[in-house]
């Protein structure tokens, strides 16, 4: 028999129905952030002015990747059961 759960969840903790979202989020955030400083890098070189030119990217980057993750997150789910094995 199951025992009940002992430890709390914490309260900061969003419910199970987020996931997607928050994975889109994260996934959005990490990529977006790692393509600016490579292509602001690659166009414009490093400088003083790196950094600003990075988070200037950024700012338009984040929300477009963030919608572009949870617009193709279902059609990758799909591929990757189309050609992977289940257990």
């Amino acid at each position: 028999m199951l025992e009940p759960r002992t430890t709390p969840v914490p309260a900061w903790k969003l419910h199970a129905r987020a996931t997607p979202f928050v994975f889109a989020f994260f996934m959005a955030g990490i990529m977006a952030m790692l393509m600016c400083l490579v292509i602001t890098a690659a166009n414009a070189g490093i400088d003083g002015q790196y950094p600003m030119r990075v988070l200037s990217a950024y700012c338009l980057a984040m929300p477009v990747a963030f919608c572009c993750v949870l617009v193709v997150r279902p059609l990758v789910v799909r591929l990757v059961g189309l050609t992977v094995h289940p257990h």
